[in-house]
């Protein structure tokens, strides 16, 4: 792929090996920079496994949005302290502004896959790990 060029095509991308974030969520990436020369996006798929969690944190320069494909039951804990919490169901968006503290529970029995994209295209974004916050989440 181009990198540090103008890139003059479109391209069609296969996604690349999936991973496991520090958060702790399962990353496949679709469009990135690593993927497709990617300047400003990243869109790819994000997986918690059953009755899990991803860590407490936070993205220091990019926001994050996601679409719960599958799954049952997905808990958004934001804010300070976590204390803002919403229930996310197949069918619904997730957005998360840049240096917002949150965790994402599934707290059903099937894994929750989402579309996620953020604007920031490296699979590797810096994020902001806030372990004094997880145990506020059960």
């Amino acid at each position: 792929m181009a990198t540090g060029k103008e890139l003059k095509f479109g391209c069609v991308v296969q996604g690349a090996a999936s991973y496991t974030s520090k958060q702790g969520s399962v990353y496949a990436p679709g469009i990135s920079a690593e993927t497709a020369g990617s300047k400003v996006v990243f869109l790819g798929i994000v997986t918690i496994p059953p009755d899990g969690r991803t860590k407490a944190h936070f993205h220091e320069h990019h926001e994050s949005a996601f679409y719960l494909m599958s799954g049952e039951e997905v808990e958004l804990c934001t804010g300070e302290q976590l204390e803002h919490r919403e229930t996310a169901r197949p069918g619904d968006y997730l957005f998360i502004p840049a240096k917002v503290p949150h965790v994402a529970v599934n707290r059903g029995k099937t894994p929750a896959v989402f579309v996620g994209v953020r604007n920031e295209p490296t699979a590797q974004e810096s994020v902001v790990m806030l372990p004094e916050l997880d145990p506020l989440v059960p």
